[in-house]
């Protein structure tokens, strides 16, 4: 009726896994957001992000935890970060942990309130503790010797 009859059997829709999505600023999103390509956030998530790339615009709010390949935050994110490229603009504002695999790049400006870590895997080991010995420990040296004040002589 609407449309060719002969051509609709030969034409089939194919999914672009490369697209990319927008959230505008007047848009909120309650939930988790999915995508095997890219999202660009004006607006507002509440909720867990799992995507290929994102950019989050000075407009742009996330609330929950972002699984990224390639991050860039221009606007603000409450929640963990786990990324393989991390770079935070002037007027981002990271209110979380950012565990990030190859790249981290911030510039002037940026506010981060949380860990910053540089994981090996994909995966975060969260586990993974770390002694504080190890990190302070320095090879002893010898004590210094006491040094004995001039006694004042009886005029």
């Amino acid at each position: 009726m609407f449309g060719n009859s002969k051509n609709t059997n030969k034409s089939k829709k194919v999914l672009n896994h490369s697209g990319r999505s927008f959230i505008s600023e007047s848009l909120q999103v309650e939930g988790d957001v999915r995508t095997s390509g890219s999202i660009d956030v004006n607006g507002l998530i509440h909720g867990n992000v799992y995507v290929d790339d994102m950019t989050i615009a000075e407009s742009g709010s996330v609330r929950g935890n972002l699984e990224v390949r390639k991050l860039e935050i221009n606007g603000h994110v409450e929640g963990k970060i786990s990324a393989e490229t991390v770079m935070l603009g002037k007027n981002a504002v990271v209110k979380g942990d950012i565990f990030f695999k190859s790249t981290l790049r911030t510039e002037e400006g940026a506010d981060i309130d949380g860990y910053i870590k540089r994981v090996d895997g994909a995966k975060i080991d969260s586990e993974e503790e770390i002694a504080i010995e190890e990190i302070t420990y320095r090879p002893e040296e010898k004590e210094p010797a006491l040094v004995a004040s001039p006694e004042k002589k009886a005029v």
